[in-house]
């Protein structure tokens, strides 16, 4: 290999990413594949993907790193601190790769720098306070003596599969909390969105991670599946669809798993909800990324009394959100990820309308941006009342009691998160109790996170849980040590 420091190999028509084995970056014997500007539609970048061997020489680093043993993890903390310091001073490097490759406004790409950041220093703070538990032997029949306590080891190599719509702080749940506990990282990163991930990766190399800890290889789901074939890699972090998330789960067999799949995500809105403040929420829940989160708004459960009241403010609210370029400072609501995205996001919504849906903000395609879309009168089996849209459209839907309201969620097949906007006690209990789903979020919606707190979800969305305390835990095991005196 030639050592190379930089992900971009090429830059004499568009620039050529490479993939990182070993700690340096090469090109890629396999296809090279294009990438997007997602509101142009045109060509902004290129990718070379791997052959078989260089699959195979990636496994065989990061498994030859993991077993000569991570940095201790008081520097562990330290290469994770001083990438917050790299990666805040090229802030706008960021900020430019996603509003290209992923089509971000201005306002999500540095919401998403923000949260890396944060994400970061959890993940420093985790390397450190990494621990076991005393366990109380003497307290058992004839083991005067003994004792015994626990400690929490790497399981080695880690496979993350990344998504489009959070090129940069996904990545970041997954590879840092990897990296505190130990472990070495292969990133797949997104197709859509790989620019990002080799930025990242470069800021890593810089602050210090060792040689074979981080690898970045760019591919299909061939690649995950060959990956997968060899038993050297230990645990699969994948964040995707339902339907990925099965196969890589049936790949695994009794290997880990944390899987953050799926979702139809829902508010609720009770009768006594506070529309001043759950209203510019909702918006906000369900429009951002272009509605490319698997915890947006799209369906918006509304007592009946408030229903009209609630129709008319979001209408001239959603209305009035300014959408189109992701370059223009301005703009709310930019592209999603492809044309054929838009396309299908815009068949769901004129078959709703077709079937008596009523249309209270929208209209027509304009390529890969669809106008942020408000719709009432859906039934449940419109395609965008039971299927995950995945796009910049809220339903409006109504219900007579919060019995009524928990039950239309749980019947969804899905359980990543709810919000539920009331001010009463037995209510909210109720519905945390109640709500089949990851996280239940009491006056916010269901798009509310803090990236220190536990997130995943329960049914096909998936199991595990991300947030740096968390991750690091489901990517370690623990390890019961005794010691009798003799």
């Amino acid at each position: 290999m030639n050592s190379n420091t930089k992900a971009v190999l090429n830059t004499d028509n568009l620039p050529t990413y490479g993939l990182l084995i070993n700690g340096e970056w090469v090109r890629g014997a396999g296809p090279v594949l294009t990438v997007l500007d997602k509101y142009r539609l045109s060509p902004c970048a290129k990718l070379t993907t791997p052959d078989d061997g260089q699959l195979l020489m990636t496994v065989d680093a990061a498994h030859a790193a993991f077993r000569a043993g991570a940095p201790v993890a008081y520097e562990r903390g330290l290469i994770l601190e001083r990438a917050v310091q790299i990666l805040d001073s090229r802030a706008k490097e960021f900020v430019h790769a996603m509003q290209l490759e992923a089509g971000f406004t201005q306002s999500d790409a540095q919401g998403e720098v923000r949260r890396c950041l944060q994400t970061l220093r959890l993940s420093a703070e985790e390397a450190r306070r990494l621990a076991g538990e005393v366990i109380p032997l003497a307290g058992a029949p004839a083991a005067a003596g003994r004792m015994g306590f626990t400690i929490r080891v790497p399981l080695g190599v880690v496979l993350a599969v990344t998504p489009f719509n959070s090129p940069l702080n996904t990545v970041m749940h997954k590879v840092a909390p990897a990296f505190a506990a130990g472990n070495a990282v292969i990133l797949k990163p997104s197709s859509n969105t790989p620019m990002t991930a080799c930025l990242l990766a470069e800021v890593l190399l810089e602050a210090g991670m060792p040689k074979g800890f981080l690898s970045v290889l760019h591919g299909s789901g061939e690649m995950v599946r060959q990956l997968q074939a060899d038993h050297r890699v230990r645990f699969f972090a994948f964040t995707g669809s339902t339907e990925v998330g099965r196969v890589i789960q049936q790949a695994a067999g009794l290997r880990r798993t944390q899987m953050e799949l799926g979702s139809i995500a829902c508010t609720i809105l009770c009768d006594d909800a506070n529309l001043e403040a759950a209203l510019p929420k909702v918006v906000n829940a369900g429009y951002r990324k272009a509605g490319q989160v698997c915890t947006s708004v799209q369906l918006l459960l509304v007592h009946e009394t408030l229903r009209q009241d609630v129709e008319r403010r979001l209408a001239e609210m959603v209305q009035a959100l300014s959408y189109g370029d992701p370059g223009d400072p301005q703009t709310f609501v930019g592209p999603v990820i492809s044309e054929g995205n838009a396309i299908r996001i815009e068949s769901w919504i004129e078959e709703a309308v077709a079937r008596g849906a009523k249309r209270l903000a929208g209209g027509a395609r304009q390529g890969s941006v669809v106008p942020p879309t408000l719709l009432t009168q859906i039934s449940d089996d419109m395609k965008v009342g039971c299927q995950e849209i995945f796009g910049p459209v809220v339903c409006i839907v109504p219900f007579k009691t919060l019995a009524e309201a928990i039950a239309r969620v749980n019947a969804t097949p899905y359980g990543l998160a709810t919000g539920v906007f009331t001010n009463r006690l037995n209510d909210a209990l109720a519905a945390a109790q109640q709500l089949e789903v990851g996280g239940v979020h009491i006056n916010e919606t269901s798009s509310s996170r803090v990236d220190l707190m536990p997130y995943g979800g329960s049914k096909d969305s998936g199991f595990g849980r991300e947030g740096p305390r968390y991750a690091v835990h489901e990517m370690t095991e623990e390890r019961i040590v005794t010691i009798t005196t003799l």
